[in-house]
This record gives structure tokens, C-alpha cells and sequence, in this order.
């Protein structure tokens, strides 16, 4: 199922998809990061690693190793899980950087560099490179947007959809912060749906009473 679906990416922070990497769309979960190739398509789909380093690490990679990688993708998220969850709802306190240590140890791992390259018109410019040495250097840039969810967004409005079964989060950037569902096309018409067809009922109660 997983295959054939797009992955969501709705809480208006990368971070936060990332947690969205599971959800339950329908009767059954889905996982986009069940194995090596769904990590690589999710990412892809994230845009969080450039198409190039993706089919040169995937061609690269020994038999099973993208699959590890993915085992340790999906703790990532779920310990991820449990720090947003724990902190969600109420601005974030600076002693929650001893929670964080995991996250800090992944993002030492970064063979990242700068480098003076020529862009349009001879204009020269410094930009940040990475090198992509194995398939775990496809979890820093999860981890890094991981960190910018953590010191760039207001924890106060990082929520819940609302939907009865939906386990989507998100960051609510809403005028008046008053976002309740992850898509209104989905469980906000669920909810309406749900509301009119018990208003139906009590009024057909009423009447027949």
C-alpha cells in the first residue's frame, strides 16, 4: 500500500513529517520507512537528500544495508516521538537539552564542509557540501531537520489532529493558532460529516418524542 501512496507532508515542518513517516489513512498503517527503499523514497519525496547522492548510495550499498539503516531511521522517530509528544502544548524549557542528547550525537556525525563554488555570471559563492560516505549519512539530514523542528518552532502549537483515529501531527501556524485537523479535506469533513449525521439523529429523536 505504502508503494503506491505519496507520503504526507502536512504539519508544516519537516521535522514533524518525519513523525508522519507512520500513519493510518485507512484501516490498516502504513509505514514509508518499512525497509531501505521505502527510507530512500521517503526522503526523496522530503526532498531532504538530492536525488544523485540517493541513487549513488543506493547502488553502493551492500545487501541489508539500507535496511539497517531504516531500522535505526524508524528508533530515530519514534524516540523523536516521545520528546514532541512530552513537550508538545507548552513552550519548550531550556533544560530540554538534556533530552536531546541523542539528537546532538547523530549531528556530530556530519561530514559536512564548505566550499567556494561559481554559480550564474561568474558570481562566487560559499555553499555547504556533504560527503555521503555510507547509507547512515542518510540520517543527518533527518536529524537536522529534527533540530530545526526543536529551536525553530513554537512548542505551544505543535498539536494533534483531532481526527477520532488520525495520529498526525503538527505544527500549527494558523492565524489565531486555531488548526485542529491534519488536512480539512480529510478528517475536518470527517468531523463535519460525524456532526451532522448526530444532529440528524437528536433531531429525529426530538420529533419522534
Amino acid at each position: 500500500m505504502a508503494a503506491n501512496m505519496p507520503a504526507f507532508f502536512i504539519a508544516d515542518a519537516r521535522g514533524i513529517d518525519f513523525l508522519n513517516s507512520i500513519a493510518t489513512p485507512a484501516e490498516e498503517a502504513v509505514d514509508w520507512l518499512r525497509d531501505g527503499a521505502g527510507l530512500v523514497d521517503w526522503l526523496r519525496q522530503a526532498g531532504l537528500v538530492p536525488d544523485r547522492q540517493l541513487d549513488e548510495l543506493t547502488e553502493r550499498a551492500m545487501p541489508g544495508e539500507l535496511d539497517r539503516v531504516a531500522d535505526q531511521a524508524r528508533d530515530l522517530r519514534e524516540w523523536f516521538r516521545g520528546f514532541v509528544k512530552s513537550h508538545m502544548g507548552q513552550p519548550l524549557p531550556a533544560d530540554a537539552i538534556a533530552d536531546l542528547a541523542p539528537l546532538n550525537r547523530l549531528l556530530e556525525r556530519d561530514e559536512a564542509y564548505d566550499r567556494i563554488v561559481s554559480h550564474e555570471r561568474g558570481r562566487l559563492t560559499l555553499e555547504t557540501a556533504r560527503r555521503w560516505r555510507s547509507p547512515e549519512s542518510l540520517l543527518i539530514p533527518i536529524g537536522e531537520a529534527l533540530a530545526r523542528a526543536v529551536v525553530e518552532e513554537d512548542f505551544t502549537h505543535v498539536k494533534a489532529c483531532q481526527g477520532q483515529s488520525c495520529t498526525l501531527l503538527f505544527a500549527d501556524h494558523t492565524r489565531g493558532h486555531a488548526r485542529r485537523w491534519c488536512s480539512m479535506s480529510v478528517c475536518g469533513n470527517r468531523a463535519k460529516v460525524a456532526a451532522h449525521r448526530s444532529r440528524q439523529k437528536e433531531s429525529g429523536a426530538r420529533h419522534r418524542a
